[in-house]
């Protein structure tokens, strides 16, 4: 079983973003914080979408085995892009909730969570990730 999906943009950061079935088109901008207009949406924002709901999905395909209730997770993916001497490098945090749900099991559900995430396998070594549970 497999998935693929193609966008495509053109002019970078100031340009606009195309889903190859045309479902989806984004104007694309640098952040005002990085010295851009911030009228449209950056990589940042999309990658953290994504990371959030997939790690979503996650918890929910792990939550029986680890005796949870995960229906009701809220996952808060937070991507900072950051700048050092040579380039630019990412970091994440992931913050969890699972209402009226032991904080110690649904941190034994995030970081079981954090090893199969699509998301946090590709980032694993990359990225500094942090998982808290809120």
């Amino acid at each position: 079983m497999s998935y693929t999906t193609t966008a495509t943009t053109k002019g970078g950061r100031d340009g606009r973003a195309v889903l190859e079935n045309g479902g989806l088109a984004l104007a694309m901008a640098l952040p005002k914080d990085l010295g851009g207009s911030g009228e449209g949406h950056n990589p940042e924002q999309l990658f953290a979408l994504g990371w959030s709901s997939c790690f979503g999905q996650a918890l929910l395909a792990l939550s029986k085995k680890h005796g949870v209730d995960a229906s009701g997770a809220k996952v808060t993916c937070a991507v900072t892009l950051e700048k050092d001497a040579t380039s630019f490098a990412l970091k994440a945090e992931l913050k969890v909730s699972i209402p009226g749900v032991d904080k110690a099991k649904v941190q034994a559900l995030v970081e079981d969570a954090h090893t199969i995430c699509p998301y946090s396998r590709a980032t694993r070594g990359n990225v500094p990730v942090t998982l808290s549970v809120i």
